[in-house]
């Protein structure tokens, strides 16, 4: 896994690799792989994971075919866009701009 430093800033390419590594499920290995784990233990865990998979797979089907509704999208908080992205103009500017001048 690599994670390219800009203009010094560790923190951010921090902060990318601690969400690559949270996509790819190393923190969870690392948990599981601290402790020993029974073969039972190991098995039975492997099979909810698979009713999960599996469950999950027939639910996006199932939305995608309209049998059940999509669920409602979270609400993003303002202003997280990224630097040097253009943020949308605000209500007081389109107000203002919206406004014919009386003369």
């Amino acid at each position: 896994m690599q994670v390219l430093v800009r203009d010094n800033n560790v923190d951010q390419a921090l902060k990318v690799l601690k969400k690559k590594m949270q996509r790819e499920g190393i923190f969870r290995e690392m948990k599981q792989r601290s402790a020993y784990e029974k073969p039972s233990e190991r098995k039975t865990r492997e099979k909810a994971e698979a009713v999960r998979r599996a469950r999950k797979l027939a639910r996006k089907q199932a939305v995608r075919e309209g049998l059940i509704a999509a669920p409602k999208p979270k609400p993003r908080p303002a202003g997280r866009g990224r630097p040097g992205q253009p943020t949308a103009p605000s209500a007081t500017a389109a107000v203002a701009g919206s406004e014919p001048n009386k003369s």
